[in-house]
């Protein structure tokens, strides 16, 4: 067990990271950070994007920089949910007996990639439900606890509809945040093709943390305050995406709790033990896009809902209290930096 650390240690934690994924997936820097505040909070990924945007790579560099230990699900049709989670099979014993055995599954690890996990069958993807949910699996009436840190980093192709299962609204809730990397500008590519003439940069990572220390930071996340205004504009952005005339479902509850977890990850990447509404308007287009139905149409309607999450963030104001640290907020692009993909 990792000794405790503290939210002034984050920050070199974090950009440790996100520097070194950066150097091998160019010109996405803020969806990086995004990722990164993700890690600091426990929570799964969506990657959404077209094919080719570098999504495998990403989460195999956070795999290598983190140390831990990680394994890959290339998802189809016919997938079985023992094949994620694991299955009882009867086994002999020296002695004769014969007894059953848990046989783990690829579940059983800190980071999992689900590659194109819209192409798994509905009964599939629900036997990641209580993996991401509980952090646990429960066979033959035996609870087996997952490793942690445990992270689920899932693909998915946006375009292609022939052979693909749309992912039910209780799978979506339980992602953390989705993510896009989009295409790099000219000048980042050009580096990428020059980069990768003789060698692949992946080859090259190595860790800058470890599982252990990624816990005791989620820990000190934990620990940053919010005051009574920065709760109230959280609050306000989750109302109103509850009664926007667009939106059927709005933030749930749940989607609510990791607006503030992910702000509070924010924030200490920043070496802040306090929230600011800038934390909570760089991460909630993340958090919250995903999580919309739309009224008349799909859940994964999602340019509907991000333009949606834009209007809100625009007509969200800050309220007024004697809390000096309540300023008013800036951009989402100008907050990351840049390096975010526009819908």
């Amino acid at each position: 067990m990792s000794a405790p650390i503290s939210v002034s240690e984050i920050p070199a934690l974090a950009k440790s990271v996100t520097d070194a994924a950066a150097a091998v997936v160019r010109g996405a820097e803020g969806t990086i950070k995004l990722l990164t505040a993700a890690l600091l909070c426990g929570g799964h990924v969506l990657l959404e994007d077209l094919p080719g945007t570098g999504k495998t790579t990403l989460v195999k560099a956070i795999a290598k920089l983190t140390g831990c230990s990680d394994k890959r699900i290339q998802c189809t049709p016919d997938l079985m949910p023992a094949d994620l989670t694991g299955f009882e099979m009867l086994v002999q014993e020296p002695d004769g007996s014969r007894k059953m055995q848990f046989r783990k599954g690829p579940v059983f690890t800190n980071l999992l990639l689900a590659d194109e996990i819209n192409r798994m069958a509905p009964r599939s993807q629900a036997g990641l439900l209580e993996c991401m949910a509980e952090y646990q699996v429960t066979a033959g009436g035996v609870r087996y606890d997952l490793p942690k840190p445990f992270f689920v980093l899932a693909t998915q192709n946006p375009i292609e509809l022939q052979g693909t299962f749309p992912l039910p609204e209780a799978q979506l809730d339980r992602f953390f945040m989705c993510l896009h990397l989009g295409t790099p500008e000219r000048g980042e590519e050009r580096r990428i093709l020059t980069e990768r003439q003789t060698s692949d940069p992946l080859d090259a990572l190595q860790p800058v943390t470890d599982p252990e220390t990624l816990c005791a930071a989620q820990e000190a996340v934990r620990t940053v305050n919010a005051s009574e205004s920065v709760l109230d504009y959280l609050l306000d952005l989750a109302d109103a995406t509850r009664s926007h005339k667009q939106v059927q479902y709005g933030l749930s509850t749940r989607g609510a709790l990791a607006l503030r977890h992910a702000a509070q990850a924010f924030a200490a990447m920043e070496g802040r033990d306090y929230l600011l509404p800038d934390d909570v308007k760089a991460v909630f287009p993340s958090v919250c896009a995903h999580r919309l139905k739309m009224a008349g149409g799909l859940f994964s309607d999602r340019q509907a809902a991000e333009k949606v999450v834009e209007e809100i963030l625009a007509g969200v104001g800050v309220r007024k209290h004697t809390d000096a640290k309540a300023d008013t907020v800036k951009s989402v692009d100008e907050i990351l930096g840049g390096g975010v993909p526009k819908a």
